[in-house]
C-alpha cells in the first residue's frame, strides 16, 4: 500500500520545508518539494498546515512489564507512546523480575513483539555480580546497559567500586547511568525526616536529591568512562554544575561520554512543587529554576545531547500520598513532543533543534538503522503536528494505564494529528491503531 502525505512543512535535517512524502509499505520511497508532480497513491493525507517529522526515539521510559502492571504495561505505554509522537522507545531493566539475565531480556522482547504498537529495544541491567551476563548481551539488538549509580525505583544499585570499575572496563556496548550518590541522598533524607517526619513538604525533595548527589555520581561516572575508554551516556542530568563535566567539541558519533536530558526537567522548576506536589516528584528531583536555564542552554549548545522522558508511572492512589510514601517518577511520553513544541514556540528552543534532539540525535548516538530522520530507504516513522488546533490535556484523556498526566491543566498550541510506524498509520486524530505491531530496533555501532 503506498499513503501519500502532501502539502506539508518538513522539518528534518535542521531545515523546514514545504514538501510530500510518498509511503510505500514500510519504507519512505520519495520525498518532494513543493512544485514537484506527486504520484498517485492508495491513500493521501493533505498536511496543509502541519509539520511532519520524523518519530521520536525515546532512549529512557519504564513500562512496567514484567511485574508491575498494575502501573503500566508494553501494550497500552507504547499506544501512549505513539499517541504522542514517539514511534521508539527503549525501556529499562528495573521490572519484576528485573532484567539481569539473557533470559529475562528475550522475554521481554518476546511482549515487545507481541503487544507493542511502537518499535522497541530493552537494556540489560547491571548488578554488582551479573558481568559474565551482562557481557552475553548482542549490541546489534540491545540498547544498552543500564548501571543504577544510585539508587531509585527497585533495588539494583550497584554500589561496589570493583564490581563498577569491572562494568566500565569489560562492557564494550554502551552504558547508560543513572547517577545521584545514595550516601548523600542518606544523610540528606535523615536530616529532612527528623525536622519534618512524614508531612515534609515536597519543596524539599531538590535539597533530599540534591545537585551534590547528582554531581558526585556523575562525576565518578565521567572519571571511570574516561579511565577505560567506556561509551558512557549519563541519563537525566538536572544541575548546572553537571554541565561542566561534558563537551560540544565532536560530532554527536564521534562522542565516547554523551548526556540526556529529560523533558520534565525542561519544563518545571523547584517553584512549581507546591502546586504540583507528588505528581512532579522524579529522581533525579526537578531543581531550581538556575538549574533548569543552565540545562535549556546546555541543550542549545549542544552539550547536552539528546531529551527522553525517564516515562514512569505509577497509579494516582500510589502518588496520592505524603512527601515519604510517594514513590518517584510520573508517565510522560504522550506529551513529551508537544511539550517540547511548546518550548519553541515560546522562543527558547526552534523547531528545528526539537527535531534535532528528539529524532535524530537519540539515532545518531545509539547507531539505530534507517529511523529517526526523514529520508529515502528509511523506514516511515512519522509524526503530522497540526500548528493550528490546540489540545488541553486533562487526567481523562490520557492513554497512560495510571489514568493521569503532570501536564492535566495545561493547554497545548499543538496537536498530533497521525503517527505512523513502519509505514503503518498506528495514530490517527485520538485513535491507537494495532493492526500492525512495530519491530525490534537494530544498531549499527
Amino acid at each position: 500500500m503506498k499513503t501519500l502525505i502532501k502539502n506539508a512543512t518538513i522539518i528534518n535535517q535542521g531545515n523546514s520545508f514545504e514538501g510530500s512524502v510518498l509511503i510505500n509499505d514500510r519504507l519512505i520511497e520519495k520525498i518532494f518539494r513543493k512544485g514537484d508532480l506527486l504520484p498517485e497513491a492508495d491513500k493521501t493525507i493533505d498536511a496543509e498546515g502541519c509539520y511532519l517529522i520524523p518519530g521520536v526515539i525515546d532512549d529512557q521510559v519504564h513500562f512496567r512489564e514484567p511485574g508491575l502492571t498494575h502501573k503500566a504495561d508494553i501494550y497500552t505505554e507504547s499506544g501512549a507512546a505513539v499517541a504522542g509522537g514517539v514511534t521508539s522507545f527503549m525501556e529499562m531493566p528495573n521490572t519484576n523480575p528485573q532484567t539481569t539475565t539473557i533470559e529475562a531480556l528475550k522475554k521481554k522482547f518476546r511482549i515487545g513483539e507481541e503487544r507493542s504498537v511502537a518499535n522497541y529495544s530493552f537494556y540489560m541491567g547491571a548488578t554488582n555480580d551479573n558481568l559474565k551476563e551482562v557481557l552475553k548481551a548482542d549490541p546489534a539488538t540491545v540498547c544498552g546497559v543500564k548501571v543504577f549509580m544510585g539508587s531509585s525505583t527497585g533495588n539494583m544499585l550497584v554500589d561496589k567500586k570493583e564490581a563498577l570499575e569491572n562494568i566500565f572496563r569489560e562492557v564494550p556496548m554502551l552504558i547508560a547511568t543513572h547517577c545521584e550518590d545514595e550516601t548523600t541522598i542518606k544523610n540528606n533524607t535523615k536530616i529532612f525526616k527528623e525536622k519534618y517526619g512524614e508531612e515534609m513538604p515536597f519543596r524539599y525533595h531538590p535539597q533530599i536529591r540534591s545537585a551534590e548527589a547528582c554531581y558526585k555520581s556523575s562525576s565518578m561516572a565521567v572519571e571511570l568512562a574516561s579511565k577505560f575508554n567506556t561509551r558512557l551516556h549519563i541519563l537525566h542530568l538536572s544541575t548546572a554544575q553537571e554541565m561542566s563535566l561534558f563537551t560540544n567539541a565532536l560530532p554527536l558519533r564521534e562522542k565516547r561520554i554523551t548526556a540526556e536530558v529529560c523533558v520534565h526537567h525542561l519544563w518545571f522548576s523547584d517553584e512549581d512543587y507546591d502546586k504540583f506536589g507528588s505528581r512532579i516528584k522524579w529522581n533525579p528531583a526537578v531543581k531550581s529554576t538556575q538549574d533548569r536555564e543552565a540545562l535549556r542552554e546546555a541543550l542549545r549548545n549542544n552539550i547536552l545531547d539528546v531529551v527522553a522522558t525517564d516515562h514512569a508511572p505509577h497509579t494516582a492512589e500510589e502518588k496520592n500520598n505524603s512527601y515519604f510514601q510517594a514513590p518517584s517518577g510520573g508517565p510522560l511520553v504522550q506529551h513529551s513532543l508537544q511539550a517540547m513544541f511548546e518550548l519553541s514556540t515560546q522562543g527558547i528552543f526552534t523547531k528545528e533543534m526539537v527535531v534535532e534532539k528528539m529524532c535524530h540525535a537519540p539515532a545518531e548516538l545509539f547507531g539505530v538503522e534507517k529511523r529517526g530522520y526523514i529520508k529515502e530507504g528509511y523506514f516511515a516513522d512519522l509524526v503530522i503536528i497540526d500548528s493550528g488546533k490546540k489540545e488541553k490535556v486533562e487526567d481523562s484523556s490520557v492513554h497512560y494505564k495510571c489514568g493521569w498526566s503532570p501536564f492535566s491543566g495545561t493547554t497545548f498550541s499543538h496537536r498530533i494529528t497521525h503517527t505512523f510506524v513502519n509505514g503503518h498509520q498506528a495514530y490517527s486524530n485520538g485513535k491507537i491503531n494495532r493492526n500492525q505491531n512495530g519491530m525490534m530496533l537494530t544498531f549499527k555501532r
